[in-house]
């Protein structure tokens, strides 16, 4: 019965550590996991501070300006994704060429044109994963730009302070939320380079995995952005 699946045990073994580590790093870095403060929760603290700070100010041409970037930064990713799902399809075409150079490097193991067929397929399913998680994410930035548009000024709001404050969180959950599906998709394009690995092997495909997976652990919990974000620069916390 092995003999007639289309992939082998170590595949949906590595596969199986592949999507676990991916939902365990999503929780931990949502503050799902551990107690500790991950990076996303850090900079999630500073939207609202900065949504609090341009409730302040008269002249907002600075936010709308940041808004810009933010959206920029998002499209750039979706096109990034969407190029590259281009060439999964490709890659599908000249799967026999494709074949012939992987199956010839010394660390990988012999692949069935159907395996490596399943294979492309799931690294499409990742690179529409992130095409749409980015594209969702842009159009929330721009809802986002809206609600800092009808946040009141501050001489307005001297009468109903209730008003402002309820104005300041609508834009910075909104806020939040963009970037959260940004980080969704940006974490599907990082665990994409590692999937890249069971091109080659499982024992490959594992490796890049866990490697992967403390690097990005290092970035959301240790990192020196961390400390920035958290204003403990220098404290080693």
């Amino acid at each position: 019965m092995a003999e007639s699946l289309i992939l082998s045990p170590a595949d949906f073994a590595a596969l199986a550590v592949f999507l676990a580590v991916w939902v365990v790093h999503a929780l931990a870095a949502n503050g799902h996991l551990v107690r500790r403060v991950s990076l996303t929760a850090a900079m999630n603290a500073q939207r609202l501070a900065w949504m609090h700070t341009m409730g302040r100010r008269e002249l907002r041409m600075i936010d709308t300006s940041i808004m810009v970037g933010l959206q920029q930064g998002t499209a750039f990713f979706a096109s990034s994704a969407l190029i590259a799902l281009g060439g999964c399809f490709a890659l599908l075409r000249g799967a026999d060429n494709v074949l012939m150079i992987v199956n010839d490097l010394p660390i990988a193991a012999q692949h069935s044109r159907q395996a490596f067929e399943v294979k492309v397929v799931g690294l499409i399913a990742i690179l529409a994963y992130a095409f749409f998680k980015f594209g969702w994410s842009y159009r929330l930035f721009n809802y986002c730009s809206i609600l800092v548009g009808a946040v009141p000024m501050h001489r307005d709001s001297l009468d109903d302070p209730s008003e402002m404050e309820a104005a300041i969180q609508r834009a910075a959950r909104m806020n939040m939320l963009a970037g959260s599906h940004f980080n969704a998709g940006l974490r599907g394009i990082f665990f994409s380079i590692a999937y890249l690995g069971w091109f080659l092997s499982p024992i490959v495909f594992l490796s890049t995995t866990l490697l992967l997976f403390a690097v990005l652990l290092r970035r959301q919990f240790f990192s020196e952005a961390r400390r920035v974000a958290l204003g403990k620069e220098g404290s080693g916390q």
